[in-house]
């Protein structure tokens, strides 16, 4: 038996990181943050286009959104396998 450390990072998907530059390069790199947060497999990913879509014509929240995609991942928790 050991315990293994989980941490927050989800699969990527292909098709979803595809879709997520491609709307990344219509829109001239406005939803870069959703496209990098996508691409690392954050699992705010979707939290994190929101506040980039509603909030990224502030250049503050544009800079939040990324940091938030750019951020380490987190511990989710801990994983018991015997």
């Amino acid at each position: 038996m050991y315990l293994e450390l989980v941490s927050d990072q989800h699969r990527r998907r292909f098709r979803r990181v595809l879709l997520t530059w491609l709307a990344t390069f219509c829109t001239c790199g406005y939803l870069l943050p959703w496209a990098v947060a996508t691409t690392r497999g954050k699992a705010n990913a979707d939290a994190i286009g929101v506040m980039n879509f509603a909030l990224g014509w502030t250049v503050v929240g544009w800079f939040v959104a990324l940091g938030m995609a750019s951020k380490g991942h987190g511990l989710a928790g801990l994983r018991i396998t015997e």
